[in-house]
């Protein structure tokens, strides 16, 4: 139907913001676009329905770890993970000759540990549940040109050093004992046995070991890619016992604790690596795929779940939007997926996914994979929207007409070509995690990631309730 003239300006001063670039030239200046412009909006509906997800690229930008029961589904949930550890720039270690902690005659560490810092708890009533996991020695480290899925398994796989540093440990999400100064709930992994590399020298504990290699490589510490090919590949965290714990893994440590002695003074010392973004870590996870199955066959509603749960599939009618409104332009095109309140009082109940992207189903892998980040072209993201509960995609224009002509062009070299590629027409909406860099001026997103956090939430939908997509269209007047 025609808008009316007095909400025109409105609409097109709103479109401006975000229209593709053959609408930036519509109108001289909003005070005359009444004169160029017919303006007109319809309404499509929209198909959705669940799909699994099968299994994700397993490099994260946040770690997880523990073993829940599912309160949605009933089954398990598992989170592991491997990480690396960074080397800071000008890394220090005392010299040799000023290291007072000696072993068989060589300097080295008095102790050494693995610091895990924990937050976002899966619930507080557990907080003092036990859990028993396993630290394990990696044989050789992840390798940035090699993908790693969430179903991939290190030990089976023999990535795991045999005979390597191994280390069983109990803990709880609240470590009443071992808190750190900041009362920041920790794990914390001695690693004071005898430790032996892998050219089968043995040494007091791994923190010595570390120090060694210092002193006689030291070009081995010159950046993280030497320290984990040379030094350190990392280790596997793996949980062996114990349901009722999973948290982020905010932060991670690998520190070595000596003393040092000089000529007129004493002190303990402490060389810390970090795991962080900037080394190879990746995140592995157990699902019930017989149980994720149960709810994709749902069809009243859609599903988004994470870690590597379902997705919702989303069919755009885009022949209809495009084709009898080939000599239009498309200002805006808005889609709300509403979520469903959970109707129970479980207080271990899944939090909604806080991110969702929107991307072509047939550049779905190809989007992760290539570590892309939205363009609003190939795909867009929402962010959840409390007060409203849904998630909003305010104009996603530029990506129905991005898709339309990979159609046309497609039917013009092979009249087969939409046989040939059935999901030229859907996109699929996925939880994800977001990470930002920030300056002086602006934030922006510096990376996508499939989101590893336990969430799962409805959304409005299925086979039979298509939802509705709202198009505005502007054209010059004849």
């Amino acid at each position: 139907m025609n808008v009316k003239i007095g909400t025109l300006l409105t609409i097109v001063a709103m479109a401006f913001s975000a229209c593709s670039d053959e609408t930036l030239y519509l109108g001289d200046s909003l005070t005359d676009s009444t004169d160029k412009l017919d303006v007109t909006t319809q309404v499509f509906p929209i198909t959705t329905q669940t799909m699994k997800a099968g299994r994700e690229l397993a490099f994260t930008s946040e770690c997880y770890l523990g073993k829940v029961l599912d309160p949605e589904t009933g089954s398990y949930v598992t989170s592991e993970f491997t990480t690396q550890f960074s080397i800071p720039e000008n890394v220090y270690i005392s010299p040799e000759k000023y290291i007072s902690s000696i072993h068989d005659g060589t300097a080295g560490a008095d102790s050494c540990e693995i610091v895990l810092f924990l937050e976002e708890p899966f619930s507080s009533q557990d907080s003092l549940i036990a859990m028993k996991m396993k630290v394990m020695e990696l044989a050789t480290p992840a390798e940035e040109g090699t993908r790693y899925y969430t179903d991939h398994d290190p030990i089976s796989e023999k990535l795991v050093r045999e005979g390597g540093l191994t280390k069983n440990k109990l803990f709880t999400y609240t470590n009443l004992n071992d808190r750190d100064s900041t009362h920041v709930d920790v794990i914390r992994i001695p690693l004071n046995e005898a430790y032996t590399d892998k050219d089968g020298k043995t040494y007091n504990n791994y923190g010595t070991y570390l120090m060694q290699q210092y002193y006689q490589h030291r070009e081995y510490f010159n950046n993280s890619y030497a320290f984990s090919h040379h030094v350190c590949p990392g280790f596997y965290f793996h949980i062996t016992d114990g349901l009722g714990f999973h948290a982020k893994v905010s932060d991670m440590a690998l520190c070595t604790y000596y003393q040092v002695q000089l000529p007129d003074t004493a002190y303990h010392a402490m060389q810390t690596l970090a795991g962080t973004r900037e080394v190879m870590q990746t995140s592995f996870v157990s699902n019930d795929q017989s149980a994720l199955d149960r709810l994709a066959n749902d069809q009243s509603c859609t599903y988004l779940k994470s870690p590597a749960g379902l997705y919702t599939e989303v069919t755009l009618p885009i022949a209809d939007i495009k084709g009898s409104h080939e000599n239009d332009s498309i200002l805006t095109a808005s889609v709300r997926f509403q979520r469903i309140n959970n109707q129970t009082d479980n207080s271990r109940v899944l939090d909604s996914p806080q991110a969702v992207l929107m991307v072509q189903k047939d550049s779905l892998n190809a989007f992760f994979e290539g570590n892309k980040s939205p363009d609003g072209y190939t795909a867009d993201i929402s962010l959840f929207n409390d007060g409203e509960n849904t998630y909003d995609f305010t104009n996603i224009s530029n990506l129905i007409t991005t898709m339309w002509k990979k159609h046309q062009e497609g039917m013009k070299a092979d009249s087969n070509w939409e046989a040939l590629h059935p999901d030229w027409n859907k996109v699929v909406l996925v939880p994800i995690a977001i990470t930002y860099g920030t300056t002086s001026t602006s934030t922006t997103i510096t990376g996508v990631t499939h989101d590893m956090s336990l969430t799962s939430t409805r959304l409005v939908g299925g086979q039979h309730s298509p939802i509705q997509m709202n198009v505005v269209y502007a054209k010059f007047k004849q």
